[in-house]
């Protein structure tokens, strides 16, 4: 059972998430040879101003 955890730095639409799950899954399926079914994937949104590059903040 493959598990993906994805973090992002702000928010993803429904649709975003959707594609996002699909093209995850669709490659361990074609490379691992592991079926999509069983492909879990979390989605971890941060919120832009908890997240910095170097000394910059992102938001």
């Amino acid at each position: 059972m493959p598990y993906i955890s994805l973090r992002v730095a702000g928010k993803l639409t429904r649709e975003q998430k959707a594609a996002i799950a699909k093209e995850f899954s669709d490659t361990l399926e074609r490379i691992a040879k592991k079926p999509k079914e069983s492909t879990y994937l979390v989605f971890d949104e941060v919120e832009r101003e908890n997240w910095a590059k170097g000394a910059e903040l992102l938001g």
